[in-house]
């Protein structure tokens, strides 16, 4: 079963579980500051991303730039980075949609018509 992490006031968030609803996708949704994805999902959505954990920040959010990420995000190890997203669901970019061999971040309609033809 995918599952969802969103942020409920995110209207990119609000998007994209409306786009899983109208496609009959069947999703499990959870709020990402209160339950952030695990070390194992953060792990497979780096892996989906290239190994490019600037992808799974959300750079425009208030911790992000109150914790100075820009600066330290570069220097920090992977293993760092993911540990800090898995205590900061404020950190993690939105909607993370992860399971069933999919791994999504952020809301692309097209990237997820492509990654979801066949659920």
């Amino acid at each position: 079963m995918l599952k969802i992490y969103t942020l409920a006031n995110c209207a990119t968030c609000r998007r994209a579980v409306k786009w899983l609803r109208a496609h009959a996708i069947a999703f499990e949704e959870r709020p990402i500051r209160e339950t952030p994805p695990g070390p194992k999902e953060l792990r497979v959505m780096l892996a989906a991303q290239g190994g490019e954990v600037g992808r799974l920040f959300n750079t425009s959010g208030r911790d992000y730039r109150e914790q100075k990420m820009g600066e330290t995000l570069p220097g920090l190890s992977a293993a760092a980075a993911l540990a800090l997203l898995g205590a900061n669901g404020n950190l993690v970019k939105r909607p993370f949609l992860i399971g069933a061999g999919t791994a999504l971040v952020g809301f692309d309609e097209a990237a997820w018509a492509n990654a979801l033809s066949s659920q």
